[in-house]
């Protein structure tokens, strides 16, 4: 690990340390993957607070591929993290008996986003736990997230960080190889890649973000046009409800 990327890390551990203690909770639970985001803020964590205080629950559907529930059992196991596999096919097989239930790739994938950090805040509340997110500084700008999804949180450690700075700073720590070289999924159907799905890499969005950032969120291409669409889009996501406040 480099000067930079050790400074930055313990930035990061500090902010979880200090929203650990202030909180008097009893520890961390962060729902794990599999993926890249949930497996550094996962080290994160139990860097910070220690592996005996950071609860990770792995919680597949049917979709989920097996490679991933094994890499998520991997970490945990390498990281001494407690953990518990939770699938979550019952309970989207008690939604399908509502009056009126649609199911479309779109639909059932926010509902799986939403159950999942249901679960996650239930474990949380009965534990005195704290919830740490996984949303990296990309995908919540593009509002590739599910409102009171994955984007709901207690402590938000890579929320800073841009995707391909994700990358980057997994080099510098012990994940697994398949971990860090996988594409990117959110694992929401079959075969689902979040290159895929938006349309550009990481690496053309990340550098578009970037230059909407130093050009006051002018574009001046098709790619930050694009981008730029996706961010504007998505304001409602980052932006509290609107609501009118009484002041008396």
């Amino acid at each position: 690990m480099d000067d930079e990327s050790g400074c930055a890390l313990g930035r990061i551990e500090q902010l979880i340390r200090h929203a650990y203690w202030s909180s008097k909770s009893s520890g961390i639970v962060i729902g794990l993957s599999g993926g890249i985001d949930s497996s550094v803020a996962a080290t994160m964590c139990c860097r910070a607070v220690g592996g005996d205080r950071v609860l990770a629950l792995i919680l597949p559907s049917s979709v989920t591929q097996r490679e991933d529930i094994q890499d998520a059992e991997e970490i945990c196991r390498s990281l001494h993290m407690e953990s518990r596999n939770i699938c979550i096919d019952p309970i989207l097989d008690s939604y399908r008996t509502m009056p009126g239930f649609t199911e479309s790739p779109y639909l059932l994938g926010n509902l799986m986003a939403r159950t999942r950090m249901a679960v996650i805040y239930y474990h949380a509340n009965r534990d005195n736990r704290l919830v740490c997110g996984t949303s990296n500084r990309t995908e919540y700008l593009l509002g590739y997230c599910t409102k009171y999804g994955d984007n709901a949180a207690d402590i938000q450690p890579i929320l800073h960080l841009y995707k391909t700075e994700i990358f980057e700073l997994a080099e510098s720590m012990d994940l697994p190889d398949r971990v860090r070289k996988k594409a990117p999924s959110a694992g929401l159907w079959a075969g689902q890649r979040d290159e895929d799905e938006i349309g550009l890499t990481y690496l053309e969005i990340d550098a578009a973000l970037r230059a909407l950032f130093g050009s006051g969120w002018k574009s001046h291409n098709e790619v930050e046009e694009k981008v730029l669409r996706m961010v504007r889009g998505s304001d409602h996501k980052r932006l509290p409800p609107p609501s009118i406040r009484r002041l008396d």
